[in-house]
This record gives structure tokens, sequence and C-alpha cells, in this order.
């Protein structure tokens, strides 16, 4: 076996690699940042390097005021209801409070419920378009407010009340199992082992008689453990007359005909007709499965648009840069003449320094601006259709297709793209927005994903309430108009606009 021999050995090899530098490293950092995390990088690096001075131009205090508007909407919208076509699953069958014990409710068939009850509330927010037209520069600075969830609202409620030993410990443990959309998800079981670690005679019956309490507090419903609970307790909260007791009635005893819209079952099982039910159906609408989300106070996001959209006197559109979004910075003249004033190697060495970064700073923002603007103007250019006619004339575009025009990569395109705002005739986008993949069309053409999500959405808006296009309809119908998309493909898009199924969306006109 031949020895082994170990040494030290210089070897000289080559390899290719890329090196970023600081510069390159500063000028990708920029690409990437929203307008207010740009704004604040800007003030960040003027506070540092003494030779950047930014200019005021007066947009400072609208900046400001955004957060004073942003709790006027908060509080504006603080009674409004949930949205009925979203997911949640906070809502969960625990307890009942129904005499008969063996009286149970799927819970697929609740959520269904909570899905379905609401159908026309997401209409209430329209007001709320005029309130984002205000003017920014007319807002008093902010200065500051305590924001109010649904934990501290209940506890407010529980400290005015005359709860003491015992049964105010219950209602705080209560208080913590309710969750944000206003239901108990601790079972009464849990929560009186809880207490009986500091009162051991506690039991469930107290603990109920402490929960129907809480049952009063604002908002209505509040504390409810199931769905069906919860209608129940606004229902008995309305004036008593025969509306509310037949709406009383089907949630008690019909909530899973209710759920999937099955007016031809429940006009039958109560020995109604249709216009009868109708006035029970429409109270029931109007109730919020969802109590908590009234009472929290959440805050408004308010987009400043880093582009503009401006149409031109020939009808052609085109983008331009938003110069109020960013603050203009230059070179500090007073430091600029102290600099050529300076008599020692460090002093010089200081300011030369500090002049080199101003300057590669002032000329990566630029470049973020200048590759900001060739990306918009493209995707202006290419859906000159979507800002005369909107959605549904949205073409199909990918982040090559912008590389390839502006000879970039796709990774500068996707950076520059995020979190980057868009303000057309048909709203505010962020410019990811315009990406879409692309369906094929009998003629061979393509067409967006977007705009078929937005030609669904149509079509479902136009249905015939009483009987709801299905998807296999909606399919056909499509297929009409020489797209082709198979029913499940219908099925995908539909659920991701947050649309229910057409037994969900019947409903008695």
């Amino acid at each position: 076996m031949a020895g082994l021999f170990n040494s030290l050995q210089l070897r000289q090899t080559q390899k290719l690699g890329l090196a970023l530098t600081p510069q390159l490293q500063q000028a990708i950092k920029l690409l990437q940042l929203s307008t207010l995390e740009l704004r604040q990088e800007i003030k960040a690096v003027a506070l540092q390097n003494p030779m950047l001075e930014v200019e005021d131009d007066g947009n400072d205090e609208r900046f400001e005021s955004l957060e004073s508007l942003a709790e006027q909407e908060a509080n504006a919208d603080r009674n409004d209801a949930f949205d009925p076509f979203d997911n949640d699953s906070s809502v969960k069958c625990t307890d009942t409070a129904f005499p008969d014990a063996n009286q149970t409710v799927n819970i697929s068939s609740e959520q269904n419920t909570v899905q379905n009850l609401s159908e026309n509330q997401d209409q209430r927010h329209n007001s709320a378009d005029t309130r984002h037209g205000q003017s920014l520069g007319n807002d008093e600075v902010y200065e500051g407010e305590t924001t109010e969830d649904l934990h501290d609202h209940l506890l407010w409620q529980l400290d005015l009340s005359p709860l003491e030993g015992a049964d105010r410990l219950i209602a705080e443990n209560i208080i913590d199992g309710i969750d944000d959309s206003g239901y108990l998800h601790e079972s009464l079981e849990s929560i009186v082992a809880t207490v009986n670690e500091t009162y051991p005679e506690i039991t469930q019956e107290d603990a109920l008689s402490v929960l129907k309490l809480i049952w009063n507090y604002d908002p209505v419903g509040i504390g409810a453990r199931n769905v069906q609970e919860c209608l129940r307790l606004q229902l008995e909260a309305k004036t008593s007359s025969a509306t509310t007791k037949l709406a009383l009635h089907i949630v008690n005893e019909y909530l899973k005909e209710l759920s999937v819209r099955d007016f031809r079952t429940l006009c039958q099982k109560l020995n109604i007709k249709e216009n009868e039910l109708k006035p029970a159906i429409d109270l029931i609408t109007s109730l919020n499965p969802r109590p908590g989300r009234g009472a929290v106070k959440e805050k408004s996001d308010f987009i400043i648009p880093d582009v503009i959209v401006i149409k031109r006197d020939d009808g052609r559109y085109f983008a331009t840069l938003n110069s109020s979004s960013i603050p203009k910075i230059k070179i500090n003249e007073h430091y600029r003449q102290l600099a050529s004033q300076a008599q020692t190697e460090q002093d010089r060495k200081f300011f030369k320094n500090n002049l080199q970064e101003a300057n590669w700073f002032m000329q990566s923002l630029s470049k973020r601006n200048e590759t900001l603007m060739k990306v918009a103007s493209v995707i202006v250019e290419k859906q000159q259709d979507f800002m005369e006619y909107g959605e549904g004339s949205l073409h199909p575009m990918v982040l090559n297709d912008i590389a390839s025009e502006i000879e970039m990569h796709e990774s500068t395109v996707s950076r520059i793209t995020t979190e980057k705002y868009i303000q057309t005739p048909k709203g505010t986008f962020e410019l990811k927005y315009f990406f879409s993949s692309s369906v094929s069309t009998d003629n061979g053409g393509t067409a967006s994903s977007k705009a078929i999500r937005a030609r669904i959405k149509e079509l479902i808006a136009k249905e015939n309430a009483r009987k709801p296009l299905s998807d296999s309809r909606l399919s056909t119908l499509l297929a009409d108009e020489g797209i082709i998309v198979a029913r499940r493909t219908v099925a995908k898009y539909r659920e991701s606009l947050g649309i229910a199924s057409s037994s969900q969306r019947k409903r008695l006109v």
C-alpha cells in the first residue's frame, strides 16, 4: 500500500462569479421599495448624509394626514356588515342553548348559512367611494388615536356591569374565549374548569347565566356559540311581529333548508306561499352572522399611486410618474461650499465620501424612476383597451413580454412592479395586476384569465336570481362568445372571485 503524504500546496484557479458592489446593491434595494418605504429610505439617507437635502414640497403633511383619513374610514365603516362570500373558519359548533339536546346542525350547513345570509350587504360600502376622493391637502395632521379591538370593547362593557368575584372571573374567561368574529369558541366546561381553580363551587349553570348576560352586550349576538344561536339572539332583540316570529321559527327549525336556499321546501313545511316567506328571508338576510366584525375598528389602507395614466387628445393613453409621491432631493449647497474650504485631509475625505455617496444615491433613485417609467409605459401601451373599457378587455401578458420589450431581465421587471401602483381611468391597481395567464379562444387567439373572471362576474350579476347560472351554463355562454373554458375552470374562477355556487345564490325576488 502506497504511503499517504500530507502537504500544503498553492494552486491558481479561475472561476466566473458576480460581485455585487454597494452601488448595485443599493440600486436593487430601491427597485423593490414601495412608495412609503422609499420616502422613509430617502429621509433616513438624508439624515445620515449632510450632503443630501430633501426639498420641502409640501407633501409631507399630506402623507401624514393619510393616517387620519384611515381612522375616519374605519370609524365610518365600523357598523358595516361582513362580506358574505368571505370564508371564515372561525365559526364553530360547540354548545347549544336550545331545549332539544338531540337537535344537531351540520357545520358545513352553518358555514353555507354564513356565506349566504347577507348576499346584498357588500353593496353598503358604495357610499364609502366618495370618501376616498377627499383632498389630502385640506386634512389636519393626525395627532394619534387609541385603537379599540373587540376584546377591549367587551371589557369596557364588563367594567360598567355590577359583576364581581366569581361572576366577573367567569365573564373575563368568556370574553377571552370570543374570537374576532364574535363567537365563543371555548366550551363552558373548559371555562368552568379554569374558574374552579379559584372558585371550586362554580357550575356550568353559573357560567351559562353569565354568558346570557354577555349576550346583551353590544354588538347584539356577541358570544354566540354557533350561527343558529347568533341569529336567534339578533331576532329576539328585534320588535316582536309576525315576520320576526316566522324568521325565528325558520332559524330554529329549518336552518339546513335555509343554508341551501331551498325555498320550495320551506314553503311546503311552513305551509305558506312565497310572498309570505320573502319578508322573513329578507329579515334573516339583514342580520350579521359575524357580529364581532362590526365592533372592531380596522385601519384602512390608502394607496399613493406611483404612476398616473392620462388620456391624450387623440384618444390614446400614456403613463406619467406621480411627482408628488416621492420627495425631491439635491446636493446641499452650503455643505458643498464647506467642502471646498476644508483645511485638513480628514475633512476633505469626509466631504468627498459623503458627496460620492450622495451622487450614487441620486443616480440610483433616478435609475429606479427611469425603470418604473419604462415598465409602466409599456404596460399602458399594451393595455389600451383596458384603459378604455375596463377589466373585461384586459389582454394576456407575462413578465417576459415587458422584459423583452425594454431589454431588461424578468427579475428586474418583477421587482419594479411589486407594491407599485398605477392610477387608471378604471381605478388604481398594482402593476402586477396586469400580468395574467392566457386562455385559447376558438378563433386561434388568446384571452386573459382575469378578463374571463370579469366576464363570469358580469354574467352572474345579470342572472335571474330565482334560477342562477350553473358552472356548466357559464361555460356554455363563454363558449358562445368564443372562449373555450371547462366547467371546472369556471368553478375555479368563480371561487377565486368569492362567489357562491348557483344553489347558494338562489333567492326570492
